[in-house]
């Protein structure tokens, strides 16, 4: 990335002092708060580490609203200089002295923020959700729940969807400021709270690993979370966001960005995942040397290739399925013959032919094609074909969507089973909705692995510190063999079924 991104400097100077000292040096008139920024040529962001939000990823900054934040200060011309709060208490803190100009905490809006910030919608639309642990009573509305404590986190959007109205039965709130997200469901988890509130967004993203949390009930109707300006600005810098965020809709960017944080996380059931998670311990150190050994050779990640061996195989050296493909990558014969893989059944020649088939798929996706979505493409390939997906890419042009993104073409492909769609294709049918799951399988796969083996978060800066010292002063199934070159296995089941996943894994980045 090209554009500086960094924390605040070693200077605790609010904003609003900035802009006075200059203020006093030209004796000018007080400029808008978009024109301090532009004067400033820094915007500068608190938020916090959540993987619906911000995080860091082997030396990468990523999340959904990190993201906009960057193509934000593009748009503007600046810097954008990102400060990394402990919870959502420091974040409303820091922005309502106006030490920040941006505050995201993921955050809907809510009644107490009327005259203390302006908000401007992100385009994510999340609900306050009932979870409980699965020997507690499902609770199917506030009334089940009257007596009873519900645990959620420090400024949310839920506390004030829990309040009792005069006369009316509640739940007793209990308010935790030192866990996040993840913490409060592994609680749930393991029974120490039967109910909690959480937001929607938040349980999609790390409900893979708790699988003893099940939902219960919606407290209100979906409402779009927020990004949060100091009322003390005045609405300019708001109003350009809010212009900023409406042209990243119309453009399809927003939808976009959207796919990439949040398109797979439906994939995995509760069987799969507790499987998954079962052969990580068991079956993946067998060959996870080879993996590391052959993605060196080729330039991909090993995590990628391991995932593409288990959605194929589940790690199985022996695998056979009955259209003839084998092996731990199930290569066909004639892709065998192809890559130069003389055993199909030897592990290490599997994953070398993979590997390099892989790579081979990959180097015929256009190089224009950004990445994740150049990867998405080379596994569909992978799956399906590269001529099926190209009939793909062509029936999305023709209806005048994106045939470059990933989130539009996986559309079209399951259009390649009915007649009246492939019979208009060059490669004819094709069952379609198989590179799909198969896309989305190896996402949560491969999302999973990184976290297996990349479980440390960023440790906070001396900056961060020493602005955290300056506010304290101040407040085991077997689900078979899936696919091949041309087959795979949708899993399925109840979206109360959700993956398991060991509990010290506290969020799960969405990646690539």
């Amino acid at each position: 990335m090209s554009r500086l991104i960094s924390t605040f400097k070693t200077s605790h100077r609010p904003v609003a002092l900035i802009l006075l000292a200059a203020l006093a040096v030209s004796g000018c008139s007080r400029p808008t708060a978009l024109q301090d920024v532009r004067n400033e040529g820094v915007l500068h962001v608190i938020t916090r580490i959540a993987p619906s939000i911000y995080y860091q990823e082997r030396q990468t900054t990523t999340g959904y609203d990190y993201e906009l934040a960057s193509d934000f200060a593009r748009e503007l011309g600046v810097e954008l200089r990102v400060r990394v709060a402990e919870d959502n208490s420091e974040i409303l803190s820091v922005l309502s002295r106006n030490y920040a100009h941006i505050g995201m905490a993921g955050l809907a809006r809510l009644p107490e923020f009327e005259g203390k910030f302006h908000t401007v919608p992100t385009g994510i639309s999340v609900q306050s959700v009932v979870v409980y642990h699965r020997d507690a009573d499902r609770p199917e509305t506030l009334d089940d729940l009257q007596g009873d404590t519900v645990h959620m986190l420090a400024d949310s959007n839920h506390e004030h969807l829990l309040e009792a109205q005069e006369g009316e039965p509640a739940p007793v709130i209990a308010v935790h400021a030192e866990i996040d997200a993840a913490g409060l469901l592994a609680r749930v988890e393991t029974g120490e709270f039967a109910y909690a509130v959480v937001s929607s967004n938040e349980l999609d993203l790390n409900h893979v690993f708790f699988p003893d949390v099940y939902e219960g009930f919606a407290l209100n109707e979906p409402e779009e979370l927020v990004w949060l300006f100091p009322a003390e600005q005045d609405d300019s810098l708001a109003n350009a966001a809010a212009s900023f965020m409406e042209a990243q809709r119309d453009s399809g960017q927003m939808e976009q960005l959207a796919e990439r944080f949040y398109g797979h996380l439906d994939r995995l059931n509760f069987v799969g995942a507790q499987t998954f998670m079962a052969h990580v311990d068991n079956r993946l150190p067998t060959y996870q040397t080879t993996f590391e050994s052959y993605a060196r050779e080729t330039g991909l990640d090993w995590r990628l290739l391991a995932a593409i061996g288990y959605q194929e195989s589940h790690w199985r050296a022996n695998a056979v399925s009955p259209t003839g493909v084998r092996g731990l990558m199930m290569l066909t014969r004639t892709t065998a013959n192809y890559i130069g893989v003389s055993n199909r059944l030897d592990p290490e020649q599997s994953i070398k032919g993979g590997a390099l088939y892989f790579l081979r798929v990959l180097e015929k996706i256009p190089d224009r094609i950004p990445e994740p979505d150049r990867t998405w493409f080379a596994l569909a390939s992978y799956n399906v074909g590269y001529g099926h997906l190209e009939d793909a890419r062509r029936l999305t042009e023709s209806a005048g969507k994106n045939p470059d993104r990933w989130m539009d073409v996986k559309e079209f492909l399951p259009l390649l089973a009915q007649k009246e769609w492939y019979t208009k294709t060059r490669f004819g049918y094709a069952r379609g909705h198989e590179p799909v799951a198969y896309v989305q399988n190896i996402r949560r796969y491969y999302d999973v692995l990184v976290r297996v083996t990349e479980p440390e978060l960023p440790e906070p800066s001396e900056t961060d510190v020493d602005l955290a010292a300056l506010n304290a002063r101040d407040e085991s199934a077997e689900d078979g063999t899936n696919g091949s070159d041309n087959a795979d296995n949708t899993e399925s089941g109840s979206p109360s079924l959700r993956a398991a996943l060991p509990p010290e894994l506290g969020l799960i980045p969405p990646t690539l």
